[in-house]
């Protein structure tokens, strides 16, 4: 199931709005075939699999069939997996999780189930369960799903008190964020990010090309100059949207932006917040066809994200500095004071040493 897990990661960023899901064939404790769900639209996993069983001589009718996600009983863009299961006559099927879709769950274990198949459901249920967590929010909201990114010194720092900008991370954490931009469908920073690192916020990936580059999104209250010499507005005015309040975006400055080709959207206030993000991941969702977004703003956004509950992963990059600065920059900021007990909780999903970092992943409690 490890290996299917790692097979199925390979389609984040093809499939949506479907899931990613793996599947591997095992006879005798050894893999001897597998495949993945590689794009929205094409084959699914278990049909992968089985013609890379047919390509290799592998008879399926000796094998266990191991797959992330219950595999689907019913007509869509391709036909059902359960009856290519059937057709290869697999006798044993491994889940790692049902179908969290109420009108299909358990169809298809039971379907096999009924067929004569012996079918074990919740082999690394937490990691495969994770692994879907996208499909989830697409499936179930109209948002798009979350990934907040933050790099930080030991002690919480991911700026030095000036916020000049500076590498808190190893080369190796910023060649994770670039395949992490090159998977999304928009990244998203806060203003002051904007005015004082100049991001273009592309993907940057050697040895290939990307056939688009992710939308840039700037929250901000304080729109910049149409002449302003931001990279963002020198180089993909076309691919750059600003979030702000109804009077930001009423405003000459933002008719002018919008001359230039940017998109200049309002956001709703939200009780608490200055503004309701929720609306705008909506609608990059719905005007812009996107599905997920990397967030890499600042301190002041990614505590927005956390306490609107839209953060739906968090990426936390530690690298082994100190800065030993109490007024440098904080991951997290603009709160009100709170007792320990008021603190938003998250989960420990991962921990992956990155170079000479450590990449902890964590998700809502």
């Amino acid at each position: 199931m490890a290996r299917a897990l790692d097979l199925a990661r390979r389609g984040k960023g093809t499939t949506a709005p479907n899931p990613c899901v793996g599947a591997v064939l095992a006879r005798e404790g050894r893999v001897v075939a597998e495949g993945w769900h590689q794009r929205c639209g094409g084959p699914h996993a278990e049909v992968n699999c089985l013609a890379d069983a047919r390509a290799k001589g592998v008879d399926p009718a000796l094998c266990t069939l191991y797959v992330t996600l219950e595999p689907c009983n019913h007509y869509g863009r391709t036909p059902p997996c359960t009856k290519a299961v059937l057709e290869a006559r697999v006798p044993r099927v491994v889940v790692g999780c049902l179908d969290p879709n109420p009108q299909v769950e358990g169809g298809g274990a039971d379907f096999l189930r009924s067929r004569g198949v012996e079918v074990a459901v919740g082999v690394q249920e937490r990691r495969c369960l994770d692994l879907i967590a996208d499909f989830n929010v697409w499936r179930f909201t109209s948002r798009t799903y979350n990934i907040l990114k933050m790099a930080a010194t030991l002690d919480g720092r991911i700026a030095a008190r000036s916020g000049r900008a500076a590498w808190v991370s190893c080369p190796e954490s910023r060649s994770m964020v670039h395949d992490l931009r090159a998977r999304v469908d928009a990244v998203v920073v806060g203003g002051g990010t904007l005015r004082q690192d100049d991001p273009r916020l592309t993907a940057r990936t050697e040895g290939r090309s990307l056939e688009r580059q992710p939308l840039a999104v700037v929250v901000t209250s304080l729109l910049p100059e149409s002449g302003s010499p931001f990279s963002l507005l020198r180089e993909r005015p076309e691919q750059t949207v600003f979030w702000t309040d109804a009077a930001n975006a009423a405003s000459t400055r933002a008719e002018a932006l919008r001359d230039m080709g940017v998109r200049v959207w309002d956001l709703p206030p939200l009780e608490g917040e200055r503004l309701d993000l929720g609306a705008g991941f909506e609608r990059l969702r719905a005007e812009a066809a996107c599905h997920a977004t990397l967030c890499e703003g600042g301190g002041r956004l990614a505590l927005s994200l956390a306490r609107q509950g839209l953060m739906d992963e968090f990426l936390y990059v530690l690298a082994p500095k100190i800065l030993g600065d109490e007024q440098g920059v904080p991951v997290f900021a603009g709160g009100p004071p709170h007792e320990m007990d008021k603190a938003l909780n998250l989960r420990l999903a991962d921990a992956t040493p990155l170079g000479q970092d450590l990449l902890l992943s964590y998700r809502p409690a």
